[in-house]
């Protein structure tokens, strides 16, 4: 009775159908997808926890970066290959539903996408590690280099899932590629200011004039450095506004890198009157002198101060000097500080400070 019971059981799971498809193919198919959900919630869930307890063992953090971008695409593939293998074991008939080649087709498409998905978030991650990297370094190159590749990259990238892609749904690339030849030189005409920009900006990398946060000044602009792109590079002024300069323009404009120096100048002149005696002018140099020698600010390997000129309305004394900070504020600060001694030891000398005037001197002549 119980080998009858099976054949019978066996014969109206195969011969029992709907939609032209039979009772076990359908039992199997929704297993198969129930196997996939189950799958895809918690054996990625342990694997994942086992992934993460490895790559805590390790000193790198590249690996977590590699488990981490795989992690969501990794959880679709999953879904995705479960799905095929459910309609797989559907297995409807071809000539009422064909179905399986549009959805292997599709699935090639669909992990096609998935895997350039994988890379982009790898590419991402990747970014952010040796960006990371990088600001421990001295050197700034690294620091505009390695966001330059990951654009690059990612530009790539999607070129190239593109046309993958077109050649899966049934276009000829190689067409393509040949109908881009017949029109490169229409496409290199129109696009050699790209491309020159992009040369540009690899000169700038290359040449390190300056980096991101530099104060740079042109003939043209003066501003910050905010980024420095593919095709331009973004100043931001001192008014706040924001001055997107072509790469190419840029690599061959003269550029004064203002924050590239370490110390900032002071470059001036003290007017004392006339009536100023040669004792009181040395007293005064020396005194000026001992100003710049004793203030903490100020730098100390090179600095004047002399007696230059015999000017119209004054007795000209000449300062040259450096501040030891380069910052705008610290260097006003150390500017207003040393011009406060100056004015306290010329009032302490009673000296005065000479203004534009001019003495007009009248001769009468004798009544002849």
């Amino acid at each position: 009775m119980e080998p009858l019971w099976t054949n019978l059981t066996e014969t109206a799971w195969f011969e029992t159908s709907w939609l032209d498809i039979t009772v076990a193919h359908w039992l199997l198919a929704i297993l198969a997808l129930f196997v996939t959900v189950v799958a895809q919630r918690y054996i990625v869930r342990i694997f994942h926890n086992i992934a993460q307890k490895i790559t805590s063992r390790t000193e790198t953090q590249l690996d977590n970066v590699l488990l981490e971008a795989a992690e969501r695409p990794g959880s679709m593939l999953i879904f995705v290959i479960g799905l095929l293998i459910s309609v797989h074991l559907l297995n409807p008939p071809t000539d009422s539903f064909p179905i399986i080649a549009l959805v292997d087709h599709a699935g090639r498409i669909i992990s096609i996408v998935i895997g350039v998905w994988f890379l982009w978030r790898l590419i991402q991650g990747l970014s952010v590690y040796f960006t990371a990297r990088a600001r421990e370094t001295d050197s700034s190159l690294d620091d505009q280099l390695v966001p330059f590749i990951a654009k690059t990259l990612k530009i790539f990238l999607v070129l190239t899932a593109v046309l993958v892609v077109a050649q899966n749904m049934g276009y000829s690339i190689s067409g393509l590629i040949a109908s881009l030849g017949i029109g490169g030189i229409a496409i290199a005409m129109a696009a050699k200011d790209t491309i020159a920009n992009i040369f540009g900006s690899i000169m700038i990398l290359v040449d390190r004039p300056f980096r991101v946060g530099d104060w740079i000044k042109t003939s043209e602009f003066e501003g910050v450095v905010e980024e420095v792109g593919f095709r331009s590079t973004r100043i931001r002024t001192f008014a706040k506004t924001l001055v997107n300069v072509p790469n190419s323009s840029l690599a061959n404009m003269v550029i004064d890198n203002i924050d590239a120096r370490n110390v900032r100048r002071i470059k001036m002149r003290i007017g004392l009157t006339y009536d100023t005696s040669s004792a009181q002018m040395a007293a005064a140099i020396t005194g000026i002198e001992s100003i710049l020698l004793n203030h903490p600010g100020v730098d100390q390997n090179y600095k004047l101060v002399k007696f230059d000129e015999f000017a119209d309305s004054s007795l000209s004394i000449f300062l040259y000097y450096f501040s030891a900070s380069k910052v705008w504020d610290e260097y006003l600060q150390v500017r207003q500080e040393v011009n406060m001694e100056i004015m306290k030891l010329l009032e302490n000398m009673e000296l005065e400070f000479a203004f534009p005037s001019q003495t007009v001197y009248l001769h009468k002549q004798a009544d002849s």
